[in-house]
């Protein structure tokens, strides 16, 4: 039986594939080129976080991330003219994404026997993993990171990674703590993205 991760990490890269594969679409892609950005869109942070904690990535052990992107690419090709014309979809299901995987990467970091790493490690752990599938997801798009661009993204993640801790100490209960980070980081993407708050840019100076 899967785990509450694991079902977690289900969900996350579903949504995730979705972001990835609807945004290939617009960029006319063919289905095999939408599944490899939705895969790698999926897997991506996940994949860089188990290489930094020396540890097999995750999704050569269960073939369930290949299939569940597989299923996110045929409910884009199903509904692929409401999922393409509305432009609020990729932030929904990216956002969802984040959320679930910054906390999976925040706790299979605290959990690696053997492995004491303090909890500042486990916050950056859980932001790679969920921002940097979003990375190569641009990337293999020709775009500039969304990332590094415009919105609060990755700082939401460390929000979460906060509230985390906070909860931990607070309540002792695993379910909360996974909610509450959760929950702040989707509230933060939402109220920085309609109240259309970032982080100053460092402006060149013009000779």
């Amino acid at each position: 039986m899967p785990t509450f991760v694991d079902i977690l990490e289900y969900i996350g890269t579903f949504a995730f594939a979705i972001s990835g594969i609807r945004l290939a679409c617009q960029k006319d892609f063919d289905v095999f080129g939408a599944y490899v950005v939705g895969l790698a869109t999926a897997i991506g942070g996940g994949t860089i976080r188990d290489l930094l904690l020396d540890t097999t990535p995750f999704w050569m052990l269960k073939s369930s991330y290949l299939i569940w992107s597989g299923i996110a690419l045929i409910f884009v090709y199903l509904f692929r003219r409401h999922l393409i014309r509305l432009n609020n979809t990729f932030f929904i299901f990216d956002t969802i994404g984040l959320a679930l995987f910054t906390v999976v990467g925040i706790e299979k970091t605290m959990n690696m026997e053997d492995c004491n790493y303090p909890f500042w490690t486990a916050i950056i752990m859980g932001t790679i993993t969920g921002a940097a599938g979003g990375v190569i997801r641009d990337i293999f798009l020709n775009e500039i990171p969304l990332i590094f661009r415009k919105e609060i993204y990755a700082l939401a993640c460390i929000i979460g990674g906060i509230t985390y801790y906070i909860s931990q100490a607070l309540f002792d209960n695993l379910v909360i703590t996974q909610i509450a980070s959760s929950a702040s980081i989707i509230i933060t993407r939402i109220v920085a993205v309609k109240y259309k708050i970032g982080l100053p840019h460092i402006k060149r100076e013009d000779n």
